[in-house]
């Protein structure tokens, strides 16, 4: 069986302690969701984020929101953060820093077209803010590519805790017990409104979110901390 750490693991939190993982907030879940927006998916967890009177982040891929501008403005429009993911998923490792760059450009234009906001690095304004924040597909970036994103004015987030939904090798008993036996006060959850995930995605997210309502927890976007 493959490795798989629902945990992000500690050595990263110290070698990169400026990425965000972990939001310092004892009453608060933060819940993301990466590679929308997509119409299967989506418009199905914001309903269900309604339900519950969550918020949550959205890391979009800039190639759905192209093909999907109406689901990614109502993403927008009921509260939820967005962040880019870049405009084709790009995997760092394998992508050369100049093209990783590039792509994730492509993204943020297509994000601030679709928002009518500019991208301003010295900006404090949270609206514009949600676009700053930047995911890497799969976790993996190189230092170049992340140094270069920083000093453009990302904030570089990665996570506490991966449900691991997107696996179709788990079981949505195993994704559930993997966001419940390590997510905490503070935790930034990764799941996908994906196609690929939703099968597990629409067993454990009503779940979860009851889960954490019962301990009386907020469920808050990142906006709370940009």
């Amino acid at each position: 069986m493959k490795l798989f750490r629902p945990k992000y693991p500690a050595i990263l939190r110290w070698l990169y302690p400026n990425r965000l993982s972990k939001v310092d907030n004892p009453k608060a879940i933060y819940l993301t969701f990466d590679d929308g927006p997509v119409p299967e998916a989506t418009p199905w967890v914001l309903d269900l984020l309604k339900e519950f009177n969550a918020k949550a982040t959205f890391f979009c891929i800039g190639e759905n929101i192209e093909k999907y501008p109406d689901i990614f403005r109502r993403i927008q429009q009921e509260g939820h953060c967005t962040g880019n993911h870049t405009f084709n998923h790009l995997d760092g490792w394998k992508t050369k820093t100049r093209e990783y760059l590039k792509n994730t450009r492509k993204a943020r234009e297509i994000m601030t077209a679709e928002t009518n906001q500019t991208f301003d690095s010295q900006t404090q304004n949270t609206e514009t803010s949600s676009i700053k924040i930047f995911r890497p597909p799969f976790g993996k970036i190189k230092n170049s590519q992340a140094k270069k994103l920083v000093s453009s004015g990302y904030k570089i987030v990665m996570w506490d805790v991966i449900s691991g939904d997107y696996d179709r090798d788990f079981s949505a008993e195993e994704c559930y017990k993997n966001v419940i036996e390590n997510a905490t006060t503070g935790s930034t959850i990764v799941f996908h409104d994906s196609v690929k995930a939703l099968k597990n995605l629409q067993e454990i997210l009503p779940k979860i979110l009851a889960y954490y309502k019962k301990k009386g927890m907020e469920f808050r976007s990142l906006k709370d901390v940009l």
